[in-house]
């Protein structure tokens, strides 16, 4: 099982140890990409910070984030895992996980990321700030980061998912650097997060940005507690309703398709 992730706006800093090993990522086939990608955002940031600022599309209360970008090469790396932040990963809690969960998280989880391409949560990076909607200048006429990368994750991406599930709970933005294409389709399913109400005796349904978040951490978490390895969308469907989530499935119109999976509860927290 592979399960894709966006990262977190919002990234935790500080700490101490050593600085990032770029060839100690996994995913090596991206190593040149993420080079190009870190050399232009680190020359972008030493310069203009207005012009930084812009291209980032950060606040005044955010220009702290450009002197940090600037110094990626020297800053502390840890654990993506305890880089990224947010709601997603405060309901995953990988730091409270079970031993054998937590090994089952590091071998399937894997962080989208403008800057990186994709890591591991045991990958060791810095905290930063560049999202997969970026236009850095140097990078040519590709457009945002989500365009730069679909070449460098094509070659990479299928060998990481192997012949088992791909669960996508990526954000649009991020999901715009890697489409599962042919056989990997086939057995890769997309999960939305659905607030079910009765309103006057009808039921409506509605997308919540925050909530969404949190019920796909958990329901993360739940599979890595249970050790739930399901090997294709079917199985996914049964491990999740196993685990006591109210399900939809909707199958794909092609074999070569992803499925869609809607997730219903009833109560927002």
């Amino acid at each position: 099982m592979l399960v894709l992730l966006p990262p977190s706006e919002g990234k935790a800093a500080g700490g101490s140890g050593a600085p990032l090993e770029p060839g100690t990522l996994s995913l090596p086939g991206l190593a040149r990409a993420r080079a190009a990608v870190l050399e232009e955002l680190v020359e972008l940031c030493a310069g203009d910070e207005l012009k930084a600022r812009e291209v980032l599309g950060l606040s005044e209360g955010l220009r702290g984030e450009v002197a940090k970008n600037a110094g990626l090469r020297e800053a502390v790396a840890r654990p993506a895992g305890e880089i990224y932040t947010g709601v997603l990963y405060d309901a995953l809690g990988l730091s409270s996980l079970p031993e054998a969960a937590r090994a089952l998280a590091d071998d399937s989880l894997m962080v989208f990321s403008g800057l990186w391409g994709a890591v591991r949560v045991t990958d060791r990076i810095p905290s930063y700030r560049c999202s997969m909607g970026v236009k850095l200048p140097g990078l040519g006429a590709l457009g945002a980061l989500g365009a730069y990368w679909r070449e460098p994750m094509a070659g990479v991406l299928p060998e990481a998912a192997g012949d088992g599930l791909v669960l996508d709970l990526r954000s649009s933005a991020y999901a715009s650097a890697w489409k599962p294409k042919g056989e990997v389709a086939g057995r890769a399913a997309t999960v939305r997060v659905l607030h079910s109400q009765i309103v006057d005796g009808v039921e409506k349904r509605s997308v919540v940005s925050h909530f969404n978040k949190a019920t796909k951490g958990r329901l993360v978490r739940d599979l890595l507690v249970a050790g739930a390895v399901p090997a294709s969308p079917a199985e996914l469907v049964t491990a999740l309703r196993d685990l006591g989530y109210v399900v939809e499935a909707v199958g794909p119109a092609a074999s070569a398709k992803p499925w869609s999976l809607d997730v219903i509860v009833t109560q927002v927290h």
